[in-house]
Formats: C-alpha cells, sequence, structure tokens
C-alpha cells in the first residue's frame, strides 16, 4: 500500500463453489485485499470486506478518492455506508459495453424470430405446376408425354 493512487476497482469472481472477492488498485494494477467465501456474496458480505479495506486505509492515514466496480446491485450500498457518499463510484466500461451488447444481439434476435414468422409456408422440394401437367393429360389426347 506504499504506492496506494486513491482509486481502486472492487470485483468478485466465482470459480465453482467458491467466491473470491478482490480490490485492485486501479492506477497501478495491484490486488490490495481479497477474500474468499464458500457461497454467493450478500451486501453484508461486501459491506464487511470494504470496512476490512477502510481500516487498513485509516490505519496508515489514507484515503480513497474513487471507486469502480462492475455494475453489480451489491455495491451501491456498502460503497456509501462505508467509505459515504462523497467517494466517486463508476461503473467499468467493459462491463457497460458487455452489457451492451448483450442487449443489442438480444434485439436482433427477436426482429429475427419475427421476420421468419412473417414468411410464407413453402413447401420442400419441386413445385408442383398443375395447368402444365394438365396441358399434357389433355383428355382429347390418348397417350401423355411426361
Amino acid at each position: 500500500m506504499a504506492n496506494f493512487s486513491g482509486y481502486i476497482a472492487a470485483d468478485e469472481l466465482y470459480d465453482g463453489p467458491y467466491c473470491v472477492l478482490s480490490i485492485v488498485d486501479n492506477r497501478n494494477f495491484q490486488r490490495l485485499l481479497y477474500e474468499v467465501l464458500d457461497h454467493d456474496p450478500t451486501e453484508e458480505d461486501i459491506t464487511r470486506f470494504f470496512q476490512r479495506f477502510q481500516e487498513a486505509l485509516t490505519a496508515r492515514g489514507l484515503c480513497l478518492r474513487g471507486i469502480t466496480t462492475d455494475g453489480s446491485a451489491l455495491y451501491p450500498t456498502p460503497i456509501v455506508e462505508v467509505f459515504g457518499s462523497s467517494v466517486p463510484h463508476q461503473i467499468c466500461q467493459f462491463h457497460v459495453l458487455a452489457e451492451l451488447n448483450k442487449a443489442v444481439l438480444k434485439a436482433v434476435a427477436q426482429v429475427r424470430r419475427d421476420l421468419k414468422a412473417t414468411l410464407p409456408k413453402i413447401g420442400r422440394g419441386r413445385p408442383y405446376r398443375v395447368p402444365v401437367k394438365k396441358k399434357i393429360r389433355s383428355p382429347d389426347r390418348k397417350t401423355s408425354r411426361l
């Protein structure tokens, strides 16, 4: 924490039945704190995790200037409870773009389904041409040509 920039990124990583909470210095890209949980995190877990980090900052006389998260609903309340409302909280651009791409792909898939539903039903195989067959098998002819 000697080179702490004041800006952090907080995230959770799911690995099987475990969840790893981590805080990384957002400018130096060094992990500052992590915790492994054997369950999905709750707001209480995040609050407790942030309190541990705040205690480490206070013990070293450091302050937090900003925090970046993935946009999960787990973070806003614990951030305000532990760090106060004066610390800027932003959502990671990567996660915003990923959600935007998902929404666009979902909309495109819906439009394709709607368009497919409007297509006329066409049978399989070679089309059956009734007028040609009637002409070939006319009643005035004794034999038909096929």
